[in-house]
């Protein structure tokens, strides 16, 4: 396997978006933390290094496509079955094999939609506006800037809000790119996925703490587009711990007659404004010289501390109520370390509650207290959550640590 170190390519823009925090938080643990082998084969594909993959992958724009994903996680979490998830919900990606259908244009219009037995949950991005659907509800939830701030989203250049459901471009592109750093890249034997020859980039991080072993990203050899994303535990060399690729793809644009939303009819349809900086507030960082340009220059909010670097970071918050987070208190969230205070109040409390429907349940009807008894574990001084790929302890102190790395690192980082 042809080995190289990562050289820095370009860093693709992201805005900053809310949408849906347990869809988010799901997600995120499920990548954080799949099978599909496609069959293996010679395919007369022109050689390439390491370093010439990853600059084409990084390098290309998404295309525009449709197909369909399967979802296969296997993360050494409890059953989630007594949580009574219903129907298509994303935390159902936290175990077992799910399916989602995509659609993009491969630029700021995109649907995903995670298909269950007899459900459904999409997420329909178009710009500066998204749309999220629950077939199980019947209710669809519209995100966008206020009419005030909708011109502004555009002058600054802000990109189309992110899906809260993963998709193989996507996360391969976010994992090539990580990767710069702490890790060498090589290429793997060609594969085919959904029908299609592709190149097999494999990541391998330099550290021998980290709960990653590899991560293996199938590039398209026509588009440079990822097909499908392979996540390996270092406690596991034989079976994926998380994996993410097409089962079929098309390439070529989907139409208006799927990217535009239309509510299903009887469907309800609830609102929500999200909020952007206030004109002063971006006058006043733009005179602002202790202000960073760059992100990875900024410094971290209080409250926030890393420990580490590369695949061994270890994120620890300060003054978290865990308590009040999992009961869906609006204002856990706006006291939680990092959350911008300028958004407090008719701010990120306001758009918290906006998430969850009216009433006193937690949002998509989630028990979110059993969820949480049922993925932790008690430990000394609180609780913790083991899986493949990443480890989350809280302690009764207030203190949340989160990382790629066993717990008994998280309990060192946390006494020392």
């Amino acid at each position: 396997m042809d080995t190289a170190p990562v050289s820095p390519t370009r860093t693709r823009a992201r805005a900053a978006w809310a949408v849906p925090a347990a869809a988010v938080v799901a997600v995120a643990a499920a990548f954080a933390a799949p099978p599909l082998l496609a069959s293996a084969r010679s395919a007369s594909l022109p050689l390439l290094t390491a370093e010439e993959l990853l600059e084409r992958v990084l390098d290309a724009e998404p295309p525009a496509l449709s197909g369909t994903v399967v979802h296969t996680a296997r993360l050494g979490l409890p059953d989630l079955s007594l949580t009574q998830v219903a129907g298509a919900d994303p935390v159902s990606l936290l175990g077992g094999s799910t399916t989602l259908r995509v659609w993009s244009d491969g630029g700021q219009r995109s649907r995903v939609s995670l298909l269950g037995t007899a459900s459904e949950y999409s997420v329909v991005t178009d710009g500066a506006q998204a749309w999220t659907y629950s077939s199980s509800d019947d209710e669809v939830v519209h995100y966008a800037p206020s009419p005030q701030d909708a011109q502004r989203v555009e002058e600054l250049a802000q990109a189309s809000p992110p899906a809260d459901l993963p998709t193989p471009d996507e996360l391969g592109r976010d994992a090539l790119e990580r990767a710069r750093e702490h890790a060498t890249v090589g290429v793997d034997a060609a594969t085919t996925v959904a029908g299609r020859d592709a190149y097999q980039v494999v990541v391998t991080p330099r550290s021998d703490t980290t709960l990653v072993g590899r991560v293996v990203v199938a590039v398209d050899a026509a588009t440079w587009s990822p097909l499908r994303v392979q996540v390996w535990s270092s406690d596991d060399a034989a079976t994926p711990a998380l994996e993410l690729g097409f089962t079929d793809v098309t390439f070529a644009d989907p139409g208006d007659a799927v990217l535009t939303f239309s509510a299903p009819p009887g469907a309800s349809v609830r609102e929500v404004v999200v909020p952007l900086p206030t004109e002063e507030d971006l006058a006043e960082r733009a005179t602002d010289a202790s202000w960073p340009t760059d992100a990875d220059d900024a410094e971290l909010p209080e409250g926030v501390q890393v420990t580490g670097e590369g695949w061994d970071t270890v994120l620890e918050l300060s003054g978290v109520d865990a308590a009040a987070l999992v009961a869906g208190d609006p204002a856990a969230v706006a006291g939680m370390p990092g959350v911008d205070k300028q958004f407090a109040g008719e701010g990120a409390q306001g758009l918290y509650e906006q998430f969850a429907p009216e009433g006193d349940g937690p949002p998509m009807d989630l028990d979110t207290a059993s969820l949480y008894d049922q993925l932790t574990t008690p430990v000394e001084g609180g609780r913790a959550l083991t899986s493949s790929l990443l480890s989350v302890l809280v302690l009764d102190d207030g203190r949340v640590l989160v990382g790629s790395v066993p717990v008994d690192v998280l309990r060192a980082t946390a006494d020392a």
